[in-house]
């Protein structure tokens, strides 16, 4: 008999997934058909207040190579002009679709996070020492989407429209899909349809889950959610509770409940064919002290 060995410190459930659960969420897939669940980032590109603006710039090129006289690859003659195209991208790990690391969000005085991690003893010059996107598991499950837009017969939810426990449960029976533990559940609102109109979007400002669902998806024990929005959770917080917090479901699943958050999935075209479950995949970056990771995640059938 073997012992499973203990989670790390600033891992969420994620991390004891059983390989039972991972043999058959591959054993899903039946076509080989895939669908990439997020969209290209830009210069530009609408983001969350508070996040830096996202930025490519080039660093090596070609005919900069040749204005310096540069040989990249001397002493070793380069007499092809071979050349190359390097750059710097600057950017929030939180640009477009993203998941959160267990330390993005904190609450209380002490800027507490999962288990206990403090701002006191666990935050550096060089970002969070625990809970950290070095300690993002990778994502190898059951997905599931719930198309609350389609259930309500819109494109988009409208702004500030909150999607509780009771709507959650009768677009999963409607669907007829089956909420299990360890499993990745998505929200499609319609919001990720009218990506990138920065305009169009604010005027749908911010439908998602609330608490409620939350709470429902916490006790069902699935290791991962995910919407469409820039903030997942409905905002503003229909109850904001006293004292007052902005985002009550942040706080239930990361801080409370180690369960990761996705945002900004491009869910459409899985929506327009009536995909309802699939093998999901996503592998953050491990990037010590970063509160998050940009994921291009899988839905595979």
């Amino acid at each position: 008999m073997t012992t499973a060995k203990p989670r790390p410190a600033g891992v969420g459930p994620a991390g004891d997934l059983p390989a039972e659960v991972r043999v058959r969420a591959a054993a899903m897939v039946r076509t080989g058909r895939q669908y990439s669940l997020a969209a290209p980032r830009f210069p530009g590109m609408p983001l969350f207040p508070g996040h830096p603006p996202f930025q490519v710039l080039s660093y090596r090129t070609p005919h900069g190579l040749r204005v310096r006289g540069e040989n990249l690859w001397a002493p070793t003659p380069n007499d092809a002009q071979l050349g190359c195209m390097t750059e710097i991208v600057s950017s929030s790990t939180h640009s477009g679709a993203h998941i959160d690391a267990l330390a993005h969000i904190t609450i209380g005085q002490d800027a507490h996070w999962y288990q206990g991690a403090n701002a006191e003893a666990h935050l550096g010059d060089f970002g969070p020492t625990v809970g950290d996107a070095a300690s993002l598991p990778p994502l190898f499950t059951r997905g599931v989407l719930l198309d609350v837009a389609g259930h309500r017969g819109v494109d988009c939810l409208p702004a500030g429209s909150g999607v509780d426990a009771a709507e959650t449960a009768a677009v999963a029976a409607a669907q007829g899909v089956e909420l299990r533990e360890w499993d990745v559940v998505l929200f499609r609102t319609g919001y990720g349809g009218l990506w990138p109109d920065a305009a169009r979007m604010a005027e749908h400002k911010t439908p998602g889950p609330d608490l409620s669902t939350a709470e429902l998806l916490a006790e069902l024990g699935v290791v991962a959610v995910g919407s469409d929005t820039e903030t997942f959770e409905v905002q503003p917080a229909p109850d904001p509770g006293r004292p007052a917090n902005p985002q009550p479901v942040h706080t239930r699943l990361l801080i409370e409940g180690g369960i990761y958050i996705m945002e900004c999935l491009n869910l459409e075209q899985l929506a327009a064919d009536r995909v309802v479950e699939f093998l999901f995949v996503a592998l953050p970056l491990k990037i010590t002290g970063a509160t998050g990771s940009m994921v291009d995640p899988l839905a595979v059938i």
